[in-house]
């Protein structure tokens, strides 16, 4: 079956929080897709809906079953049951339920910036202090900056990984999270993986489960996983905690409890068991247009706009944009990113995430969201252009 992704819904006026935040303007920001859902996922939610009661519901064996097939097969991550997920409400939910677990307040969490700034709250609502390992630029892409890692590692409590990565668009390679795990392990530090971006990667860029490295940093971790941002169910809201260590996975109960999030959406277990069981050739489509959406965007700016570096995008659908070369003589880079995007906003109407809303070490940078149709994606760019040069030369 061929799937369309050049035609979408109108999602103006459906009370869409990336239409309908910022009216009239072309939104490429917060990180939902326009594409319609897979149909086998609508056609299992009508039937469900077809149903007509929508009480208390347990959740079913083959919920987990559908987890474990689709991990296992597509991933090589093996053992995923019921006897080792606790089931929540999303992933915020659910790594900000593992920080509270595992933390008293005062601890320190390190984050690896620019990170997702959901990570940000998380961290200081559960009283603990935030801790930034800024990852290195090196003008085309992100690398870990290791001497740091260890530095703060000695001092942290908690790790709280994005992986693959948003918005700095890197798959961390196997190699990669084995360096991170053995520091971690040398210091004490426990892993908490945010994997919600995990099926969003292509060509060349496989993403590593953190549960498949070795079982010693296994059981010092937990791993956050959906299929809401693979699959564009982010608003019917399903996650899950999975944990190797059965003291874990208690904490974590515990703490999905305390912050009353431990009944899930009935439609969002329905959803699950639809991707996972069903979803697989409409994700495969997918990421494939969503490879030669990135590269048209690569490929354009290069072409029409060399000064703003494009760094390649290894997964996500969110690309990272280097704007700097837009400031103004004498211009601080302080504050650049938002002043850059209210201006986009008003004189081309354009809606773009601000690179300094990720941290200190993203001002200066722009996150677009490429999961559009290829001729909107277009219109972005040529709006975005028109955006820079206009920024440039004002007076």
């Amino acid at each position: 079956m061929t799937y369309d992704f050049e035609s979408c819904p109108d999602r103006r006026g459906s009370e869409s929080v990336k239409w309908d935040l910022y009216p009239g303007t072309l939104p490429l920001w917060v990180a939902d897709m326009d594409f319609k859902v897979a149909p086998e996922i609508r056609h299992a939610l009508q039937r469900r809906l077809d149903h007509g009661v929508f009480g208390y519901e347990l959740i079913p064996d083959d919920y987990f079953q559908a987890m474990g097939r689709w991990f296992a097969t597509r991933h090589g991550w093996e053992g995923i049951s019921r006897e080792n997920i606790v089931p929540t409400t999303g992933v915020i939910a659910a790594y900000s339920a593992a920080i509270k677990a595992m933390t008293v307040p005062g601890d320190k969490v390190m984050v690896m910036t620019p990170c997702y700034n959901a990570f940000f709250p998380a961290i200081r609502n559960n009283k603990c202090i935030q801790l930034d390992n800024p990852l290195h630029y090196d003008g085309k892409s992100y690398i870990v900056d290791w001497d740091d890692f260890e530095k703060k590692a000695a001092d942290a409590r908690v790790l709280l990984l994005c992986n693959p990565h948003n918005p700095a668009g890197r798959v961390w390679t196997r190699e990669e999270l084995l360096l991170i795990a053995g520091i971690c392990q040398r210091h004490g530090v426990f892993v908490i993986s945010d994997e919600i971006h995990c099926e969003l990667t292509y060509p060349g860029h496989d993403y590593t489960p953190w549960a498949t490295l070795p079982q010693e940093y296994v059981l010092n971790s937990v791993s956050c996983i959906s299929p809401t941002k693979a699959f564009n169910i982010a608003g019917i809201q399903i996650a899950n905690i999975f944990a190797k260590d059965p003291q874990i996975l208690a904490k974590m109960d515990r703490a999905i409890n305390d912050n009353e999030c431990c009944d899930v959406n009935i439609f969002g277990v329905t959803a699950l068991k639809a991707a996972y069981n069903e979803g697989g050739p409409w994700l495969d489509q997918l990421r494939e247009y969503l490879f030669h959406n990135a590269r048209t965007v690569a490929c354009f700016l290069e072409d029409e706009l060399p000064q703003v570096t494009v760094l390649p995008l290894e997964g996500t659908y969110l690309m990272w944009l280097n704007c700097r070369a837009a400031l103004q003589d004498g211009e601080p880079l302080e504050g650049f990113s938002e002043r850059f995007g209210k201006h986009l906003q008003e004189k081309v109407k354009l809606t773009l995430s601000n690179g300094s809303i990720y941290g200190a070490a993203g001002e200066g940078f722009m996150r677009v969201n490429i999961a559009c149709p290829r001729s909107r994606l277009l219109d972005g760019m040529q709006r975005f252009i028109a955006g820079f040069e206009s920024y440039r030369f004002q007076k």
